[in-house]
């Protein structure tokens, strides 16, 4: 079997009120059939979901105004792309349908509205992950794996059986217990690879020198159509099933026929029932579902997910929601091309691309030299991002980006935007690739990459974008917590000759600020009240802010709270230091290193004469060296929201400086989840699942203490 590979059209660009219909329709049916192309068979997508959602919702704005417009073979009205020819042809039996979408609680209320006509107001719905991944086919005969296909067109797939059989997660045979099997059960679901893989796939790359993946989805698709499938093997992929397809009780019978006495009654009933037989079969069936009744329930699930979707270790890009009784999903019936019966709500984009217009090196506090994108500003994430970040050398050169490509942005959540590869296209020409600097973009000086690292430093330590971003960070939140003090009041301040070090904050007064733009009496007066509060920050955070190569948040409060004040700190050498628990060689190596420099040392004791506090509230005795009881060694212990006196990371330093983890996700090796004030109601309830305890801040401080739970819990 063999398609005929779609051309791309000239521009790809949406167009403006008073473009022929006509010629817009059928200019996007060929740009969807064009990506449709790159997206499912070749798995090498130029465009973002969300842009290609846009250009499908254009085309059926179209048609929906122009119904004379629309033809049978619209990419509004069929599914996927036509296989491969590198896999064998599969005919599915009962079509791999596509979804329709909604972007809105409007968009969801409208679908819901349009079921009421048919079916009771009071319809119960399953709310399911919309997992990120690729739509695989796996049928069972007699309780036995036979085939693996993916969706293809819908109709016609590739037969991916011995690659799917290296999938530890499918099952070869379909467990005992659910009784006896149906002759032929076909078992719907995704194939993914999970965030973590991702990353460790990316490490190996990186280590090889060789291009790095994009993401997830893509690497999923491209691992499974491998065609030696000991290299899938290699790839860590999962899957979770989310419906049945075909589905017989004899050889030769079909659903809703008289043998459907013969099923078992959850694979006939309802599809909540249904996810449960499947799970019991062996099938990994996604523990993140919910039966809800009425479209708010729906809505609050949709709102829920959408904030916690990075908590979990695989990609979501949205819900979908679906009638959960089966007699119903047969009564509504389905389009050409997707079920009535459900829809995807789809979440706000976290990829969009874009131009690469120039790669530029910033420097940091510590003299590091990092490369960062800058784009033609980019809506994505729920914010415009015109700058990302490239990490560092060896990133830029394995993602092979180079000014004038067009990119793929990601922008997680509250994550820094990162651009995640070039999005190449057949013919386009690139300009050279970009070689790092080396001379600072700042003072002039050398740039030096240190032997063994990826890292290039300016080693001019009087470099003026060194001294801004130190003192940026001394005053950042998770440091000294000075309000008002960002880095172009920083950078302000610095050219004016007025700070030279952290230590002149403390010598600041009103007359400091005299003809400076943008100090006004009130704004003087608060930020001087807000360095002055910042006297009283624990030894922890002044360690923070001291910026210390390789000195985290975990680690500053794991040496603080184990040696008690500063002078113990600066007093130690490199093995007593190492030996605290969190902290390890590579930190104390750096540590010794950092106050064995005059300069620093200098700065430490003129912030002791400014009355900076040098002692970590409720640590050990002054001076002292022991490190903490390890009542939480081999633990997992999982923090979530905000607890009085102690930021998150502190309480995770805690629970570290006594032996334990603290990672971000619950799972059943956890031993409990501390909930302070806004916890992550996705942590909570997994814990709640899973029976883990649920501790306050007096059960954490129990537990810190004894290692043990309270009593009751």
């Amino acid at each position: 079997m063999s398609a005929k590979k779609p051309v791309k059209p000239e521009g790809d660009e949406p167009v403006g009120d008073g473009r022929d219909p006509v010629a817009r329709a059928e200019e996007l049916r060929a740009l969807i059939a064009y990506h449709n192309d790159r997206y499912h068979r070749l798995d090498a997508p130029e465009i973002a979901d969300a842009e290609f959602d846009a250009l499908v919702r254009e085309l059926r704005s179209i048609e929906a105004d122009h119904p004379d417009l629309a033809v049978p073979d619209s990419p509004t009205a069929t599914v996927g792309a036509a296989p491969s020819t590198l896999f064998a042809p599969v005919v599915h039996r009962v079509p791999m349908m596509s979804l329709d979408n909604a972007f809105s609680g409007e968009e969801l209320q409208a679908w819901a509205d349009r079921l009421a006509k048919q079916i009771p107001a009071d319809t119960a719905f399953v709310c399911e992950l919309k997992i990120d991944g690729l739509a695989i086919s796996l049928t069972y005969v007699d309780g036995g794996f036979v085939q693996a296909a993916t969706r293809g067109d819908g109709r016609t797939g590739e037969d991916v059986t011995a690659n799917v059989a290296t999938i530890g997660a499918i099952p070869s045979r379909l467990r005992p217990e659910v009784g006896p099997p149906p002759a032929v059960i076909e078992v719907r679901g995704e194939v993914y690879m999970p965030v973590s893989a991702f990353e460790d796939l990316n490490r190996r790359q990186a280590e090889a020198h060789e291009r790095l993946f994009v993401n997830p989805r893509n690497s999923a698709a491209g691992s499974l159509r491998q065609k030696d499938p000991s290299i899938t093997a290699t790839r860590a992929l999962s899957f979770w099933a989310y419906q049945v397809g075909e589905l017989t009780a004899t050889r030769g019978g079909r659903r809703g026929s008289d043998d459907d006495a013969a099923l078992p009654p959850e694979l006939t009933t309802s599809q909540s029932k249904t996810m449960d037989w499947l799970g019991r079969a062996g099938f990994p069936v996604n523990p993140e579902r919910q039966v809800v009744h009425g479209l708010e329930e729906v809505l609050a699930f949709c709102r829920r997910w959408e904030e916690s979707r990075h908590d979990l270790d695989y990609e979501i890009d949205g819900v979908v929601v679906k009638v959960d009784d089966l007699a119903q999903q047969r009564r509504l019936g389905s389009t050409s091309r997707a079920p009535r019966w459900a829809i995807a709500y789809k979440f706000p984009p976290e990829e969009r691309s874009t131009e690469l217009v120039d790669i530029e090196v910033s420097i940091g506090r510590t003299g590091k030299a990092t490369p960062f994108a800058v784009l033609q500003p980019v809506f994505v994430g729920g914010s415009t991002v015109s700058l990302a970040t490239l990490h560092n050398e060896d990133q830029v050169r394995a993602k092979d980006v180079r000014p004038g490509d067009t990119v793929m942005v990601r922008k997680a959540g509250d994550v820094i935007p990162e651009v995640v590869g070039p999005v190449l296209s057949d013919g386009h020409r690139r300009r050279p690739a970009w070689t790092f600097p080396t001379h600072c973009p700042v003072c002039g000086g050398p740039l030096v990459r240190l032997p063994d690292e990826s890292d290039t430093f300016c080693t001019n330590l009087d470099c003026a974008g060194q001294r801004v971003q130190r003192i940026a960070h001394f005053a950042s939140r998770s440091a000294m917590d000075i309000e008002g003090l960002g880095e172009q009041r920083v950078q302000l301040l610095v050219g004016h000759g007025l700070l030279v070090d952290v230590a002149d904050l403390y010598s600041f007064t009103p007359a400091t600020f005299e003809g400076l733009e943008g100090f006004a009496e009130l704004s003087i007066a608060n930020l001087l009240g807000a360095i002055g509060a910042s006297r009283d920050r624990p030894l922890s955070r002044v360690l923070i802010g001291l910026g210390i190569r390789h000195l985290g948040q975990v680690g500053s409060l794991a040496l603080a709270r184990a040696l008690g004040d500063i002078d113990a700190v600066m007093g130690a050498d490199e093995e007593s230091l190492a030996a605290v628990e969190g902290v390890g060689p590579v930190i104390a190596s750096s540590v010794v290193r950092w106050f064995g420099s005059d300069v620093n040392r200098s700065v430490t004791e003129r912030l002791r004469a400014a009355g900076v506090n040098m002692v970590e509230p409720g640590a050990g005795s002054t001076g002292g060296s022991a490190v903490r009881a390890q009542t939480l060694a081999g633990r997992s212990v999982v923090v979530t929201g905000t607890l009085e006196g102690l930021t998150r990371e502190e309480a995770e330093g805690a629970i570290m400086a006594r032996g334990g983890k603290s990672p971000g996700t619950v799972s059943k090796k956890t031993f409990a989840v501390v909930v302070g004030e806004s916890p992550g109601a996705s942590k909570v309830t997994k814990a709640e699942q899973l029976g883990v305890p649920l501790l306050d801040a007096e059960g954490f401080a129990s537990l810190l203490e004894t290692g043990g739970l309270p009593a009751g819990d």
